[in-house]
């Protein structure tokens, strides 16, 4: 009997640390190794001995803080009492100048932003917290946290660990991560999105890019959300995620934050214009993690991008990167020379994800872009990138950098030798004079056009992004 309840209580155990170990589990086709060690959040601190930490974190609702959590739910009349003819045609006013211009595109945003709201599909999406596309629905949960801001909310886009796991494990995560990075935001609305299936790549699925550019519309259409202040952060498989939805639609983010996750090798052109923190542990050997998250730093370095490099110290796949009290991290203030196993000093920094993301607010017209143009996601009805344009497999699958200059008046493309076939460029006033000639230099050739303003052109890139910030008055083709 003395045998049998020994084994009970070593069996009872067991399943105590298997249910810990899931907490985070994720990464690269599911895996959770951590190697054998501890994976406790904040540990190794006792080798600084000027270090006292004085406060306890509470991730599942911390009493230092308490936001303002207001109802979420979608109310049609509390964003558009007015009645409203769904049938009532929309149309562009007539523009020739700069001030005509912005009028236009003000009067047709607020038209079609409000039909939008009305859409009956939209409306169930929110009210469902789920939103199909062919043959699989993404789920999701919200909170909007604290006062909204003049120019609109920020988005805080989560996605959670697991991945090539269990669907039981997958909704485990989805749960877990709904709480994660929450508490640490003080304004803004926090959404995280459960994988559309319980594959290695769950967040990156073909499917599931329409339906982020469908989540981010509804939260500007519904919830004020500001674009130029849209955030994506994930740990393990979604650090994967980070990894595999940034470059392929950029131009949505202001920053990102991965952690834990893995690059597979994704091209990294596209991050230009999106500052990302790379995080992960100096024991996440699986997958060989935690040197090719500095590898993936180095090509940003060289590039010239915006990044930040966290490689903790001594711990492997968990690590502390939503501390609200922001309780510093030691982290190798040389993670290259920590890879290539040279001396690196220790740091304590604060590796809050969310307090690196509100730093930033995008630029939705960047005077310079570069866009690889075989990292895209072929089911996007999404077509542009910043100020470019192509149809998907139209234009090969190389890189384009592209300019433009308002004093000089002119837009340069510069293409790799694996780009071919047609790009447009598009243009407004706020980027060029359409008054006088415009230069236009396509790898080292010149050429001078008459830019003409086209109202088709206003109501299909207006259309095409729900985004105030990517409305276009002209559209330039360019053969490569």
């Amino acid at each position: 009997m003395k045998g049998k309840l020994n084994l009970a209580v070593i069996l009872i155990i067991m399943l105590g640390l298997l249910l810990t170990s899931l907490a985070a589990c994720g990464g690269n086709g599911g895996d959770n190794e951590n190697n054998g060690e501890e994976t406790t959040t904040y540990e190794d601190y006792e080798n600084n001995e000027n270090y006292q930490p004085t406060e306890t974190v509470n991730n599942n609702g911390p009493e230092c803080y308490e936001p303002d959590l207001p109802e979420t739910q979608y109310d049609p009349e509390a964003y558009d009492p007015e009645p409203f003819d769904p049938n009532q045609e929309i149309t562009v006013l007539n523009f020739q100048t700069y001030e005509e211009e912005q009028t236009a595109r003000a009067q047709l945003w607020a038209d079609i932003s409000r039909r939008e709201r009305h859409n009956p599909d939209r409306i169930a999406e929110m009210e469902n917290r789920a939103i199909p596309f062919g043959e699989v629905t993404m789920r999701f949960e919200y909170v909007v946290i604290g006062e909204k801001p003049e120019n609109g909310r920020s988005l805080f886009i989560a996605l959670h660990g697991g991945g090539g796991v269990l669907p039981e494990v997958n909704d485990q995560q989805f749960a877990h991560m709904q709480s994660y990075y929450r508490w640490s935001v003080h304004e803004g609305v926090h959404v995280a999105v459960r994988g559309v299936r319980d594959t290695w790549n769950t967040h990156f699925n073909y499917e599931s890019f329409p339906i982020y550019d469908r989540l981010i519309e509804n939260m500007i259409l519904f919830h004020d959300v500001d674009p130029n202040r849209i955030f994506l952060m994930g740990f393990s498989a979604g650090g994967d995620g980070v990894y595999g939805i940034t470059p392929r639609m950029a131009d949505r983010f202001a920053a990102v934050s991965m952690s834990a996750g893995h690059h597979n090798w994704v091209n990294p052109i596209n991050f230009m214009h999106t500052p990302i923190i790379l995080q992960c542990g100096a024991r996440d050997t699986a997958f060989d993690r935690h040197r090719e998250t500095v590898n993936f730093g180095e090509q940003l370095r060289d590039l010239g991008y915006n990044f930040v490099l966290n490689i903790h110290v001594n711990m492997p796949h968990n690590f502390a990167d939503n501390s609200i009290t922001s309780i510093p991290q030691r982290i190798w203030a040389d993670p290259f020379a920590w890879r290539d196993g040279e001396d690196s000093e220790i740091e304590y920094v604060d590796a809050n994800a969310v307090r690196f993301l509100e730093q930033h607010t995008r630029e939705p017209i960047p005077s310079e872009i570069a866009w690889h143009m075989g990292t895209r996601a072929h089911m996007r009805t999404v077509e542009s990138f910043y100020w470019l344009s192509a149809a998907y497999n139209s234009a090969g699958y190389g890189a384009v950098r592209a300019s433009f200059d308002r004093e000089a008046n002119i837009v340069r493309i510069d293409t790799d030798e694996y780009v071919s076939g047609t790009i447009y460029v598009l243009l407004n006033r706020q980027m060029v004079d359409f008054n006088i000639p415009v230069i236009l230099e396509i790898n080292g050739s010149t050429n001078e056009i008459i830019v003409e303003s086209c109202s088709n052109t206003l109501m299909e890139t207006t259309k095409e992004r729900l985004d105030p910030n990517f409305q276009f008055t002209a559209r330039v083709r360019v053969e490569i």
